[in-house]
């Protein structure tokens, strides 16, 4: 049962998310053949694609290299993520990616699932709240929490890259959970996908201090909630090993995963 769920759940990633859908703050974007060739705004590249076929006759060495030529020839784009899936079967893709200059990143798992099973009210500790957040003040606290739980030094790129999204009005939603006096202890992003079912979570952090308390799963909860309210009926995420099992026990499954390749313009 949970296998047949999880094989329908892909069907309907591949089918909605894999589209224009899936980057909806995209300022630029370029076809060539299989791929979608994103711009986003602060420098960043992006590359997607629904399929990649085996016997479509598709040159892997050329396609690689005139993607990678495309954003060379920007010079305002630093970084480029192509984001690979683990369902999609590609021979040589990966040998082609690292030729070109691309490093490998980690793997995370495609999470899916129903938005009703992950709105249950969840306690929190005492003196913690949750609130969605508007002002860059708040932002900027937010990414600098997020920057240093990862192990990260505080970018501003990461505050300045989350404050123009917002300024789109995209539907994009940022929620953090506090203490009493006002320090972020846990912050996620809700991002409903226009046209589809879905809502995306992501970002989610918490201090490694305050794990464990069921303030992760309450912010989940909270979002779930708002992704309800917006007509979106299932939920994704690309999760990390930490974020996997909460969304697991509350009904999410893995239905693939993916893995980034990443191409910085400082290391070429």
């Amino acid at each position: 049962m949970r296998e047949s769920l999880a094989r329908q759940y892909l069907s309907y990633y591949d089918a909605q998310l894999r589209t224009d859908a899936e980057t909806p703050s995209a300022v630029k974007v370029q076809r060539l053949g299989p791929l979608r060739l994103i711009n986003f705004t602060g420098g960043q590249g992006f590359i997607t694609y629904r399929h990649i076929s085996p016997t479509s006759g598709v040159n892997l060495a050329a396609l690689v290299g005139e993607a990678l030529a495309y954003y060379r020839a920007q010079p305002e784009i630093n970084d480029v993520e192509w984001k690979s899936r683990g369902h999609d079967h590609a021979p040589g893709l990966h040998e082609q990616l690292l030729a070109h200059g691309f490093a490998l990143d980690a793997s995370e798992s495609i999470m899916i699932g129903r938005a009703a099973d992950l709105s249950a009210e969840t306690p929190l500790p005492a003196g913690v709240t949750l609130r969605r957040i508007f002002c860059e003040d708040d932002v900027r606290a937010m990414t600098a929490m997020q920057d240093l739980t990862f192990g990260e030094a505080v970018s501003p790129r990461h505050a300045e890259a989350i404050l123009r999204r917002l300024a789109t009005a995209d539907g994009m939603q940022l929620w953090v959970a506090e203490d009493s006096t006002g320090t972020i202890l846990s912050a996620g992003r809700l991002e409903p996908v226009p046209g589809t079912d879905f809502a995306g979570i992501w970002g989610g952090a918490t201090v490694a201090a305050y794990r464990g308390q069921g303030i992760y799963r309450a912010l989940t909860a909270a979002r779930a909630r708002s992704a309800l309210e917006l007509g979106k009926t299932l939920i994704h995420s690309d999760s990390t090993g930490y974020s996997k099992p909460i969304l697991a026990r509350y009904g999410l499954l893995q239905v693939s995963t993916t893995t980034p390749y990443r191409w910085s313009r400082t290391l070429d």
